[in-house]
């Protein structure tokens, strides 16, 4: 799926409107960051990735005519989202801290962690733990992320961690020899680093109890609407061979999408 970035507008969903409501001009708008395979924008200046790919999916099965996207910083997300600037995110990783500000679908994807290293990875950086072992070590983050608070709990000094905006810049920053790793997903980090010979991506090794850390669209509280709409496709959508055949273009497999898929709770 590809569409056209949108940069103004206002959100056109009224903030308790029933389904039954909807009608043929309903506008969503919605909004994304930097981040491959799951949204970026391309060359042409086109909104793609697996997420925004899904959303689409998701929001023309519920009647939604008119989809706009707005590009924004990890951090306004939620504050966007809350305030009205527009309708929804995309997923992002759900935890307790932003469950009390914004309301989260049903998951649509799980997700374990890794690094970007330099090809080789000289100071044999394998999870947060060997970053603490090594003092000369630089790792970078993007506050705000669940990866800087795993970083965080693992006991990477502040002096090791170099803060970012977004995955390309400390990419960049990685590539110039300014940081020896930077966190993000497995899955995103294989793009980038397939991306990049000079680069490579090393995954964590799974949590003891086997579970990764799940993804969800999050919305307002107050746009119960379209909340429940998106959270009655979802249902009968993830799982399904469409689902698996679309993000599978993407490098998601059934790894990342067999537990919500038997799931389906809602968040």
């Amino acid at each position: 799926m590809e569409t056209e970035i949108s940069a103004h507008g206002s959100s056109s969903i009224s903030a308790h409107l029933p389904l039954t409501l909807w009608n043929k001009d309903m506008k969503v708008r919605i909004a994304y960051i930097e981040e491959p395979p799951f949204y970026w924008t391309d060359e042409n200046h086109l909104v793609k990735g697996a997420d925004i790919e899904l959303a689409e999916v998701i929001l023309r099965a519920i009647g939604v005519t008119s989809i706009e996207y707005q590009l924004t910083t990890f951090e306004e997300l939620l504050p966007g989202v809350q305030t009205g600037r527009w309708d929804m995110n995309v997923p992002i990783f759900v935890t307790p801290e932003r469950a009390r500000n914004v309301v989260f679908s049903v998951p649509v994807w799980s997700l374990g962690d890794g690094f970007v290293v330099h090809h080789g990875n000289p100071k044999a950086l394998t999870n947060y733990e060997s970053v603490v072992m090594r003092s000369d070590a630089l790792l970078g983050l993007i506050p705000g992320q669940v990866q800087f608070d795993a970083a965080k709990l693992a006991g990477v000094s502040d002096s090791q961690i170099v803060l970012f905006n977004s995955q390309p810049e400390a990419a960049a920053a990685l590539l110039a020899g300014k940081i020896d790793a930077f966190a993000a997903t497995a899955v995103g980090n294989h793009v980038t680093a397939n991306a990049n010979p000079k680069l490579e991506a090393v995954p964590f090794k799974n949590s003891q109890d086997g579970k990764a850390p799940v993804g969800a669209f999050s919305f307002s509280k107050n746009n119960h609407g379209i909340l429940q709409a998106v959270n009655a496709q979802l249902h009968e959508y993830l799982g399904s061979a469409d689902h698996r055949t679309r993000m599978a273009k993407y490098g998601i497999t059934q790894n990342e999408i067999d537990s919500v898929a038997a799931s389906k709770g809602t968040k």
